[in-house]
């Protein structure tokens, strides 16, 4: 069931106002962050903004997340709040695409979100226009044993010939390259998604994931030849399908695998095991393609005006109050992740710097995630597809022939 909490800020537009009187400037707001530390950081967002703006009147519709899911498209059709959170990249897609999003390009170009919030352009526009206010994401990557690869002499791998050339030092030392659980499948899509952008790019990653190109494309069976070159030199630990990506962890903190394609959530749970940072690093994925540029995996949450929302110009103003980098900053100090403003601050924490500097230096595009970025129906058959050409790459052609058949029916 949803979980409706209301917060109701009240500011009155005089002194005295006739019962027929209404509040002046009402701002409707719907979001998800029902988890601790979500609604902690939007409390003290909307706390500022009240502060700033006393002339309007807040009211916050907090969902739990499942509820939400099952409820924006009704909320955004029927009864619009001002402004409802949402995620980037093909996940608005569907809400651009019905007119229940409103364009904000206006916005950006006026607050200088264009350079401020670069990094994340690219996955808030659809047709030109930008369709939203990203405010927090987390970066993916490569986390590895900086011991041993110190031991081993292998420097952090920026190119495809010296990250099979790391992998190989690592098979001759009795440490398999990487770990991962796969028993749950969608560890699998962060692979495939940096493959398929090393191998063809960002626009062709999304276009994948949009349903416009064939799975049987030789442009798809190329980033799965890059994926058997991997396969082929025993990148992988075995048994890969039976473990958790929570349990694909142990294998790194005993030194039995060196790294993990994974993302920044990672990190808590591995210093918990015992690693510490002397011992644990982070790397970019390495170029595959130069031609195909590096775009990035980061989750990116974001809020959106919608069409039929009632109060657009304080919707505004809350955008470009969210959008401030002191903003982000503070958000994402309760939060734990990146801000997206690029003049914002980040704490001390290496992995937190890590991915700022390399996000906030991306302009090859931001994937969210094949889960997010493929439709859900495409998504389960991918990620089902990617594991069982992990345990059986020989059946390849039978996998993409399955996934095109789905790709003709959810698209």
């Amino acid at each position: 069931m949803t979980l409706r909490l209301k917060t109701l800020v009240a500011t009155l537009a005089a002194t005295t106002v006739l019962a027929t009187s209404a509040f002046a400037g009402t701002l409707v707001i719907n979001t998800d962050t029902s988890d601790p530390a979500p609604k902690a950081a939007f409390q003290a967002a909307i706390d500022g903004f009240k502060a700033e703006n006393p002339d309007v009147t807040v009211e916050w519709n907090l969902f739990d997340h499942e509820g939400y899911k099952t409820s924006i498209r009704n909320f955004l059709t029927a009864d619009a709040p001002d402004l409802a959170n949402w995620y980037a990249g093909n996940r608005m897609l569907p809400y651009v695409n019905a007119g229940l999003f409103e364009d904000i390009t206006d916005l950006w170009n006026s607050e200088g979100m264009n350079e401020s919030l670069a990094s994340s352009e690219g996955s808030m526009t659809i047709d030109g226009k930008i369709w939203g206010v990203p405010y927090t994401y987390y970066q993916w990557g490569v986390y590895y044993r900086k011991d041993i690869f110190a031991d081993l002499g292998i420097d952090v791998p920026t190119n495809w010939a010296d990250f099979k050339a790391a992998g190989a030092t690592l098979n001759e030392n009795g440490v398999k390259p990487i770990t991962i659980g796969s028993k749950y499948l969608w560890t699998t899509g962060g692979v495939f998604d940096y493959l398929n952008m090393r191998t063809n790019g960002y626009d062709f990653h999304m276009a994948l994931t949009r349903g416009e190109i064939a799975w049987t494309d030789d442009r798809v069976r190329a980033t799965f030849a890059n994926w058997k070159e991997l396969l082929d030199a025993g990148f992988w630990i075995d048994n890969h399908a039976s473990m958790s990506w929570q349990e694909a962890l142990a294998p790194m903190v005993q030194g039995d695998a060196a790294m993990y394609v994974m993302g920044n959530f990672a990190v808590a749970p591995l210093r918990e095991a015992g690693l510490t940072d002397d011992q644990l690093g982070f790397f970019q994925f390495p170029m595959i393609n130069e031609a195909a540029g590096m775009g990035e995996e980061a989750p990116t949450d974001t809020i959106h005006i919608p069409t039929n929302a009632k109060n657009k110009v304080d919707a505004k103003r809350f955008l470009a109050y969210l959008a401030r980098a002191d903003v982000q900053t503070a958000m994402n100090a309760t939060l734990g992740q990146l801000p997206i403003n690029k003049d914002s601050t980040v704490s001390d924490d290496k992995f937190l710097v890590a991915g700022q500097s390399m996000l906030s230096g991306t302009t090859d595009g931001i994937a969210q995630f094949f889960d997010r970025d493929a439709t859900a129906e495409m998504a389960s058959a991918g990620m089902e597809g990617f594991q069982e050409f992990m345990v059986k790459p020989e059946r390849l052609d039978a996998i993409l022939e399955r996934l095109e058949k789905v790709r003709a029916k959810a698209y």
